[in-house]
């Protein structure tokens, strides 16, 4: 069965690797707008009680350039 990701979705799957409190709870990746985009999701508590927070990190294809950098590949556009 192939897994086919669909516009305006995403999914999140537990954090095996945290190893402290600033890492997040869950990681995953959603489909939005036509760009795909890394999530990290941290769970938190409140005066309302438990709530998630999400950031969103765009997949950006990335080169190793020869000086060691990595560097976006449309950063070589002259203009």
């Amino acid at each position: 069965m192939t897994y086919e990701q669909r516009e305006n979705s995403g999914s999140l799957f537990k954090n095996e690797k945290k190893e402290n409190e600033n890492h997040p709870n869950a990681t995953g990746k959603a489909l939005i707008g036509g760009i795909m985009y890394y999530v990290s999701a941290w769970t938190k508590e409140g005066a309302k009680g438990k709530w998630q927070s999400l950031a969103f990190k765009p997949v950006e294809e990335k080169t190793l350039k020869p000086n060691g950098k990595i560097e976006d590949m449309e950063s070589d556009v002259p203009f």
